[in-house]
């Protein structure tokens, strides 16, 4: 990897930066679609190519079962017919959601395979022997993983386990000689508690010569945005500025934007290809729900301002809620929408660092996506960095708790 920081926003934390892969370049700070099971639902790789998307993510555990394929085709690259850069998890967000089944040990996690329900065991080092079938430009360490609304000695002990674990998943890595075109990234964690986010900050950033880039783990599963974004700055904070800096799990406009302010260089969430198969347009005026009654009769684009396919002589808005739930074709479109949307948030942001109006980008992002009501986990968190978006703007009401702008039914549905 080639990484280096072109630009920096002289109020935020937010930077430029360009990462040069083995299959390619990519600028930072960008948005990463996630493509689980090696293919975005609807989309072929030529696709997702072509919409400008340039770094894209595969998920290790719903592929391990594929290894014997995956190197007789050389690789995930071959497989799915994607020629631009790849990241791969490392499994260990998936054992959370099976935390049922799983039981963690030092040597590693066993679960109950959901391919063949037979018992399996997912080791750091089997984990990164995955990801070297995969061929992922960027590799992730085997990280214990906890739901961020668990407390007490569980939370400590995986945030020391993550640790060990990257140790192994390092000598591992480095062993296989593959070390020159796939770059290990290793996962802070600690859960929300500073002290042990502290402790594994300190651990991971000694192990910097031994590591590409680093991701900040372990948030995003429901605590309170209050919390997640001073978690968010204080890791982003400490990390090496000479290294790429990932928060996983992170999709909602706004989010992204407060993580790069506060220093965030990567940024990955199933929610905008999800979120499109049930009808759900992104704006920059605030997300759609096409399946409302309101938007029947409206023989417009979603957005005419829009760039993608879609909204260029593409399906009007009448079309979508009329198709929205039976036809793939309106999954398709809004799939397609949502990707140029996430990379528009992102691309504007970078134009706007480089051209040192970032600020201002900021306050425009939210009195045009948000109107008369913002999150005040938003309004704190980019005050915290130097920007006032309610500057000028007293009519504003400012609204507690995990407030997101959203489009509910009307009751006519």
């Amino acid at each position: 990897m080639q990484f280096e920081v072109i630009a920096k926003c002289k109020t935020t934390r937010a930077r430029v930066s360009r990462m040069k892969l083995a299959h390619g370049t990519t600028m930072l700070p960008t948005f990463m679609p996630v493509a689980t099971q090696a293919a975005i639902k609807g989309l072929s790789s030529e696709q997702v190519e072509s919409l400008g998307v340039t770094l894209m993510l595969n998920n290790t555990f719903h592929l391990a079962h594929l290894v014997k394929v995956l190197d007789a085709a050389g690789g995930a690259h071959k497989f799915q017919g994607w020629h631009r850069n790849l990241l791969t998890d490392s499994g260990g967000f998936q054992l959370v959601s099976l935390s049922k089944f799983t039981k963690i040990t030092e040597k590693g996690a066993l679960f109950a395979n959901p391919f063949n329900g037979e018992a399996t065991m997912l080791t750091p080092e089997e984990s990164i022997s995955i990801q070297h079938s995969i061929g992922a430009d960027i590799i992730m360490q085997l990280d214990d993983v906890v739901s961020s609304l668990t407390t007490g000695p569980r939370v400590e002990e995986a945030m020391h386990r993550s640790v060990r674990w990257l140790d192994r998943c390092i000598e591992h890595h480095l062993k296989s000689g593959r070390a020159s075109t796939q770059n290990l990234f290793a996962i802070v964690q600690g859960g929300l508690d500073t002290g042990l986010r502290d402790q594994c900050l300190d651990a991971m950033i000694e192990r910097r010569d031994r590591v590409t880039g680093y991701a900040v783990g372990g948030l995003s599963g429901g605590e309170a945005k209050d919390v997640f974004w001073k978690i968010m700055k204080q890791c982003a904070g400490r990390l090496p500025d000479d290294r790429p800096r990932y928060s996983m799990g992170i999709g909602f406009a706004e989010d992204l934007l407060v993580c790069v302010a506060l220093g965030i260089d990567m940024a990955d969430c199933v929610f905008p290809t999800r979120t499109a198969r049930f009808g759900i347009a992104l704006t920059h005026k605030g997300p759609m729900n096409l399946k409302l009654r309101k938007y029947a009769d409206e023989l417009i684009p979603i957005d005419e301002a829009c760039p993608c396919p879609t909204c260029k002589g593409g399906p009007t808005r009448a079309m979508l809620n009329h198709t929205i739930t039976h036809e793939t074709v309106a999954a398709h479109a809004l799939t397609v929408h949502n990707i140029v949307f996430q990379a528009q948030v992102m691309g504007r942001a970078r134009d706007a660092i480089i051209g040192g109006t970032f600020p201002d980008y900021l306050k425009h992002f939210f009195k045009e996506y948000f109107g008369l009501k913002y999150p005040k986990w938003c309004v704190d968190a980019l005050l915290s960095v130097g920007v006032d978006i309610l500057e000028g703007r007293p009519e504003v009401q400012v609204v507690d708790g995990n407030f997101a702008n959203w489009e509910y039914s009307d009751g006519k549905q």
